[in-house]
């Protein structure tokens, strides 16, 4: 009697262990969804206010850089700014613009 009792305490010891060493991995442990949203909507804000302070600065540096300015300066930069999205977008001057334009001399 007490030797089937040691073989099946054996056998109990034995399918504990496999078990046992089964459930420990030697990779990473795996995330469930819940956790992967949870660190994936992290990046996403964190990565959403790094733009927002960049931006921000971008910003500041051309705010900046317009005060220096004096005010004929500031015109002209105007001016130059329309006149570079006009050609940008292919389009052509205003039509009283055109007509009141002094015309270029012929040689």
């Amino acid at each position: 009697m007490s030797f089937k009792k040691n073989i099946v305490f054996l056998l109990f010891l034995f399918s504990f262990f496999t078990a046992l060493s089964q459930e420990k991995g030697t990779g990473p442990k795996e995330k469930s969804v819940s956790t992967q949203r949870k660190i994936q909507k992290k990046e996403r804000l964190e990565a959403r206010e790094k733009r927002r302070k960049e931006k921000a600065e971008r910003k500041a540096i051309k705010k900046h850089h317009k005060r220096l300015q004096t005010k004929k300066v500031r015109k002209r930069m105007k001016q130059s700014k329309t006149k570079s999205n006009l050609n940008n977008d292919n389009r052509r001057e205003p039509f009283f613009k055109r007509l009141f334009k002094k015309k270029k001399r012929k040689k």
